[in-house]
């Protein structure tokens, strides 16, 4: 199996990274979301190489079949990793593509080291700027949220993610059409994760302050986010990391959930190819906060649904 071996310089003692690699075309690299790995790209990386794109996958430190140390899952080891993988493979011009979680390694790798290798970026459901509740962040997401997370899972690991992958894909509040084979697939992929990665990575991204990174990022960007997403709240999230690069577009995909690459493939599969490829659809809508204020609450505001706000959060 191919794997690269994280940078000897890195600021963490070196790991082994899985990837997969369709090796031919413009190159653009996917970041997958918590808890999940490179597999659940699967259904942009069926479609978008027909395109001359060369699509890289890899797993994150301590998920699918990377290495999985016990510590190092803080975001400058993640972008550090994220580096490796460009360097190794002598990229260039390269498009990073981050989902949730995914996306804190992108934006926090242009704010260490710059853009020089890069070309484009795009975020799709993504955690940035800050999740974390605090003095200057009063709309954030409270830390007891997070604390019951992790007491949730460390009780019942294989429970919890059965439930959660309901929220992820709007089966239980969109009544989103999700075979139980897929379901049933996204679990046997999320225990494939090292259960200490699991617990760690919540701290690097509900912790994480990401609004020094990006305006750093000063090439062409994309944002997409649904707006029923009650993994990761719209409001706390893309809407301002819209405000936060200079030029972005902003795609908000109405009454959908926080798994966009499955639940809409084909939209996504194609906004995508739009923006990186350069095909002109003639709609490139950006963000309107008069025309995108009437959301849902989120889900850990609903006491019946979590009580003591045990919200899960991607």
């Amino acid at each position: 199996m191919p794997y690269i071996q994280t940078s000897k310089s890195s600021i963490a003692p070196p790991v082994n990274l899985y990837y997969e690699d369709t090796l031919h075309g413009k190159p653009v690299i996917f970041i997958h979301g918590w808890p999940l790995n490179g597999r659940m790209w699967e259904y942009q990386l069926n479609e978008l190489p027909k395109y001359g794109l060369r699509c890289i996958t890899y797993d994150r430190r301590g998920f699918g079949k990377s290495d999985k140390p016990w510590n190092n899952y803080d975001y400058d080891t993640l972008a550090a990793d994220l580096k490796s993988v460009i360097d190794e493979l002598n990229l260039d011009e390269v498009t990073l593509v981050g989902f949730s979680m995914g996306g804190g390694e992108v934006v926090r790798y242009i704010g260490r080291y710059g853009t020089e290798k890069i070309h484009q970026v795009v975020l799709i459901s993504t955690v940035v700027p800050f999740m974390l509740k605090t003095d200057d962040n009063p709309e954030g997401i409270p830390q007891d949220v997070f604390n019951d997370f992790i007491n949730q899972i460390r009780e019942d690991r294989p429970a919890f993610f059965n439930h959660f992958a309901r929220l992820f894909y709007g089966v239980s509040f969109l009544n989103k059409s999700v075979s139980a084979d897929f379901l049933n697939w996204n679990q046997s992929q999320v225990m494939m994760a090292s259960a200490k990665a699991t617990t760690d990575c919540i701290r690097s991204f509900s912790e994480t302050d990401f609004r020094k990174d990006l305006p750093e990022i000063n090439v062409p960007t994309l944002i997409i986010h649904g707006d029923s997403d009650k993994i990761v709240p719209i409001e706390i999230s893309s809407k301002k990391t819209a405000t936060l690069i200079a030029g972005a577009a902003f795609k908000i995909y109405e009454n959908e959930p926080h798994g966009l690459f499955y639940t809409q493939k084909e939209r996504l599969n194609q906004d995508l190819l739009d923006f990186i490829v350069g095909s002109d659809t003639g709609e490139e809508p950006l963000y309107n906060e008069e025309e995108n204020t009437d959301l849902r609450d989120p889900l850990w505001q609903d006491p019946a649904i979590f009580p003591n706000n045990s919200f899960p959060i991607l």
